[in-house]
């Protein structure tokens, strides 16, 4: 007999009767004494019980099978059997093994990490990254794998039949400035030269479109040198995407199909054709570029009616070159929303730039709707058009946001999501995709003096912008601020998940770009001649996208940390605990590459 037949999650009815040979690990022991031992045997396919009995069982394998400790690594064989209390969790929970021979493969000393605990007597996190492989045994765990397999292997699938074609581009890379911090490589044939991981392969994909490959996909590894946090991690992957003589909408209807069919095949959802908003819709209802539409608490402009009051919060703020005033209703918010809680968001949106949050609430009076405590009596002379604006009720409240466009709609989109959660607003099961499109092109940053690309620099300007980007003067902040661009991204439930553009391939609107963000001539040269250069022999129109792998399988799984769907990830700060990198490495290593060490900690 193989050693192993079948696996600890193949046993059905149909197996009854047959002789069996299973592996694996003892994910728990259950003793009834007189001889009669309970195991239950784990793979990464599933548990079987097994069945120690000195009636059905040869007397040494009982007394071995005693001796067993939890992860001891076993192999079993014997009979397959009808169970008598039938397991509703498990899908085996129908038969059980009764075991004839009984072999252990290794012991196991007492593990730090316990797979067979799921339900809060876990480990700490530091721990279980510290003893990865015993962490990654657990069922849970084991399904976020096979996700992530299946993620990869549908993935694969649906652009092979949509005729792209899978190109592996270079790891050790050129330093290029492309927003965030990179990780860099001493070259030891080159001395003083230096290699960088890449960000993404934005350039070689675009090349690749240069070359010819009209489609391409790679699920590739991307790695940027910035502190980590729960969605984000130093290196992470992504599907990275593009596509040649296209336009947006191809990109898009392409791109669509694929997280419909993703949601469809792993966890059965149909989802609908996805909704789009242009960014400045985005921001005029949401306060984010990447909205959660399964609930409302949307953000509402009532800058005109603000205008009529005398409260000064409102005056000041519209007295800004960009004022404005917006207001969310939150729907039964007077029980809910106490003095304390409002209190609370007041202080939670300073952090983000804003004074405060006025607050009202809607009552009911004289057979109608009036606004009651608060703000009031300040606001009391547009009290019947503002309730109407919001469409609020008695029973609701009404919170404000007062200060500059940008601060007023950062911090309510913010607190917009705080109430969500605090009100348990958010429904479960629910999926909310929408594409956001219609970014601009560029930002002015006032303190820097200086713009920055939104998405990155290659992402061309809208198709009915490119006369204007053209002749736009590079000193007109506004006209400039004004250039819509080609960008989009993908978003479900408040969480961008992809995001793209329609690539520049004319030579004399990528030389612009780059002046724009400051470059001189010579210094665009320095870090994109190549790119520069491959425009010059007839570039076709393209675009992409890139997926974060990492966040498809948070959402599918159902997981808030990214950390959780990462076979070896790194903490907050950068650290693998399983290898105890990064660490210090021989001072011959660095003479060999010469590279002296500052470091005098």
């Amino acid at each position: 007999m193989p050693m192993r037949t079948h696996t600890c999650g193949e046993a059905r009815d149909n197996h009854i009767g047959q002789t069996v040979a299973l592996c694996g690990w003892v994910h728990a022991r259950r003793s009834h004494g007189q001889g009669l031992l309970f195991l239950d045997l784990r793979d990464r396919f599933g548990i079987t019980q097994i069945v120690l009995d000195q009636e059905d069982s040869p007397a040494d394998v009982v007394e071995r099978g005693e001796k067993l400790r939890l992860e001891d690594c076993v192999r079993v064989s014997g009979e397959i059997r009808a169970r008598a209390s039938v397991n509703p969790h498990l899908d085996t929970g129908r038969v059980e093994v009764v075991v004839k021979e009984l072999a252990l493969l290794s012991r196991s000393d007492p593990p730090p990490v316990i797979p067979g605990d799921e339900k809060g007597g876990l480990s700490a996190e530091s721990v279980r990254m510290k003893h990865r492989y015993l962490d990654l045994r657990r069922p849970a765990m084991q399904k976020i794998v096979r996700t992530r397999h299946d993620v990869s292997r549908i993935a694969r699938g649906y652009f092979h039949r949509n005729g792209f074609l899978e190109v592996e581009t270079p790891i050790l890379y050129k330093s290029t400035p492309e927003g965030a911090r990179e990780f860099i490589v001493p070259s030891r044939n080159s001395p003083g030269t230096w290699y960088a991981l890449p960000q993404s392969p934005q350039l070689f994909k675009q090349l690749l479109m240069v070359a010819g490959c009209d489609r391409y996909l790679q699920i590739c590894r991307c790695f940027r040198d910035e502190d980590p946090r729960q969605d984000r991690q130093v290196e992470f992957s992504q599907i990275d995407l593009e596509m040649s003589f296209i336009e947006r909408e191809d990109v898009i209807q392409t791109m669509e199909g694929f997280a419909r069919e993703l949601w469809g095949e792993v966890l059965g959802v149909e989802t609908r054709p996805f909704p789009r908003l242009t960014y400045r819709e985005a921001m005029d209802r949401y306060g984010i570029d990447r909205p959660d539409t399964r609930y409302g608490l949307e953000l509402i402009d009532v800058s005109d009616l603000a205008a009529r009051t005398e409260f000064r919060v409102f005056s000041e703020a519209l007295a800004k070159e960009t004022g404005a005033v917006k207001a969310i209703r939150v729907p039964g918010g007077a029980d809910r929303l106490t003095r304390k809680i409002t209190d609370g968001y007041s202080e939670f949106v300073k952090t983000f730039g804003a004074g405060g949050v006025p607050v009202t609430k809607v009552v009911s009076r004289d057979g109608g709707a009036a606004l009651e405590g608060g703000i009031a009596k300040f606001v009391e002379s547009i009290a019947a058009e503002l309730i109407t604006r919001v469409d609020a009720a008695p029973g609701d409240t009404i919170l404000f946001g007062a200060d500059t466009y940008a601060v007023c709609t950062k911090a309510l989109g913010e607190l917009r999501q705080r109430i969500a959660r605090d009100l348990d607003m958010i429904p479960d099961g629910a999926w909310n995709f929408l594409w956001v499109v219609d970014f601009p092109m560029f930002m002015h940053d006032a303190e820097m003096g200086r713009f920055f690309a939104m998405h990155h620099p290659f992402t061309a300007p809208r198709r009915d912008q490119l006369d204007k980007f053209l002749s736009a003067d590079a000193a007109d902040i506004g006209a400039i601020e004004s250039i819509v661009s080609d960008g989009y991204d993908l978003v479900v439930n408040g969480s961008e998940i992809g995001g793209g553009s329609i690539r520049i391939h004319q030579r004399e609107v990528q030389a612009k770009v780059f002046s724009i963000l400051g470059m001189t001539e010579a210094q665009a040269k320095e870090k994109f001649s190549f790119l520069l250069e491959a425009l010059r022999y007839g570039p076709p129109p393209h675009g992409g996208i890139a997926f974060g792998l990492d966040r498809l399988i948070m959402h599918l799984c159902g997981t808030e940390n990214i950390r959780e769907v990462i076979a070896f990830p790194k903490t907050h700060t950068g650290q693998d605990l399983l290898t105890e990198a990064p660490s210090p490495v021989e001072k011959s290593q660095l003479d060999e590459l010469y590279v002296a060490s500052t470091w005098r900690g």
